[in-house]
């Protein structure tokens, strides 16, 4: 004879979950990350540092806004804004403070990153920030 056990499901975890980042906020990299501590970490007791490691680690979904979402869709209002406030500048703004941390980070590969910014062939971070939502099947991200 089988037995069959029934699993609690919560509500939440069936349902697609809305959040929504305001480009007009987002000026630079540090208010980048107090947009999405803003957003996803809204009832947390720790907030996200500056780091792409940690965005990755938030979209995995076991903290914060995403806990319990099977899925989620996040509205990018004015994303244009942000993609210039995180563009050239700001990107070798961040790979050069990187550089004046010897031992730290990967020198060699610092420099060749931003020899392909120069060049116009590298990922500016708005572009990063993307590439590792874009990593996230779960999360639907709709940039407007």
């Amino acid at each position: 004879m089988r037995r069959w056990r029934w699993h609690r499901v919560s509500y939440s975890a069936c349902m697609t979950l809305h959040l929504q980042i305001d480009g007009r906020a987002i000026t630079g990299i540090d208010s980048l990350y107090a947009e999405f501590n803003r957003v996803f970490m809204a009832g947390e007791d720790w907030q996200l540092g500056p780091s792409l490691d940690a965005l990755d680690d938030l979209l995995y979904g076991g903290y914060g806004a995403l806990q319990g979402h099977a899925a989620a869709t996040v509205t990018w209002r004015d994303a244009e804004l942000s993609r210039a406030a995180l563009g050239m500048d700001a990107t070798r703004a961040w790979l050069q403070a990187k550089l004046q941390q010897p031992g730290t980070f990967n020198a060699d590969m610092i420099g060749r990153q931003l020899d392909a910014l120069e060049r116009g062939e590298g990922q500016t971070y708005f572009e990063i920030v993307m590439e590792i939502f874009a990593g996230h099947p779960r999360i639907t991200l709709l940039p407007r």
